[in-house]
């Protein structure tokens, strides 16, 4: 039997272009003992934001039959996996931090004990914003996905709601305090 105390999944949500990767770099910079969980998804490697591994959809499946992942979802046409990796690291008493999917969150919770949410918010003006600096929508395209709704958070789940309108230092700072209360 080990002493080592289960670590936490630490899932960073919010809608496009709110700053999530950002997020997830500036705490794995702050805290060197959490590591950024690298997910498998199903476009080409070179796409650019964050750290993943980009399979085909065959590649996915065979994966998948595999029980490669601890969690799947399908999200925007694309196929999403969590290495089991990152469950045998967190069992082991590591901290983790992934962008993950709302809709996985209580599946989630049910793979990873400790998971704690840290919902990333910015208001639709920074959005747009950052949206339309990033190029890959049109204006109407952002305007759709920003008028678009999103369901609450099943209440079953503790959400830690952060703003990012301001200095990405700000928002960092506030999720170590979430992440660290006995040092804030």
């Amino acid at each position: 039997m080990s002493d080592t105390k289960p670590g936490r999944l630490i899932a960073v949500v919010g809608p496009s272009g709110v700053g999530k990767d950002s997020v997830i770099s500036g705490l794995v910079a702050a805290r060197p003992d959490m590591a950024w969980v690298r997910r498998v998804i199903t476009r080409p490697s070179d796409a650019g934001g964050e750290p993943f591994e980009g399979v085909t959809k065959a590649e996915f499946d065979r994966r998948w039959d595999a029980h490669d992942f601890c969690l799947a979802w399908r999200a925007h046409g694309l196929f999403y996996g969590i290495p089991k990796s990152a469950l045998v690291q967190v069992e082991a008493g590591a901290d983790r931090v992934v962008n993950l999917s709302r809709a996985v969150l209580v599946e989630a919770r049910g793979v990873f004990p400790k998971l704690i949410v840290l919902n990333i918010t910015a208001s639709p003006d920074t959005l747009a914003k950052r949206l339309a600096a990033r190029g890959r929508e049109t204006a109407d395209d952002i305007a759709a996905r920003l008028a678009r709704k999103v369901a609450p958070f099943d209440p079953s789940l503790t959400v830690h709601t952060i703003a990012n309108d301001g200095a990405l230092a700000d928002t960092i700072m506030a999720a170590l305090d979430v992440l660290q209360p006995e040092s804030a």
